[in-house]
């Protein structure tokens, strides 16, 4: 908890500036699904997923409070990223795998 106004003023900024991002990354998100026709599916999937990514990292640092955290976390955090981008490749490689049903 914030220890005076000032840190409390501090804490507000910071959670609006992430609120703001977090709204404008959306807005970038719809853009990307309705305009930015790449060509290929799974590129735009690719894509959609980094932002979405990016999103997810943001609120769990910042109003998850990850940056307050010890070490151990951040290792956890290292193999959950390194999974998850794993999961985003396999997903990709389903989209290009020629067997149908």
């Amino acid at each position: 908890m914030a220890d005076s106004p000032e840190e409390l003023q501090k804490h507000m900024k910071t959670y609006t500036i992430v609120g703001i991002t977090l709204i404008l990354f959306t807005f970038i998100t719809v853009g990307v699904a309705e305009f930015a026709k790449t060509g290929s599916f799974a590129l735009d999937v690719a894509i959609g997923l980094l932002i979405a990514t990016f999103k997810a990292g943001l609120v769990a640092f910042i109003f998850m409070h990850l940056n307050h955290e010890k070490p151990m976390i951040y290792r956890i955090l290292v193999f959950t990223l390194f999974f998850a981008a794993g999961g985003m490749v396999l997903f990709i490689l389903a989209l290009k795998d020629p067997i149908s049903l």
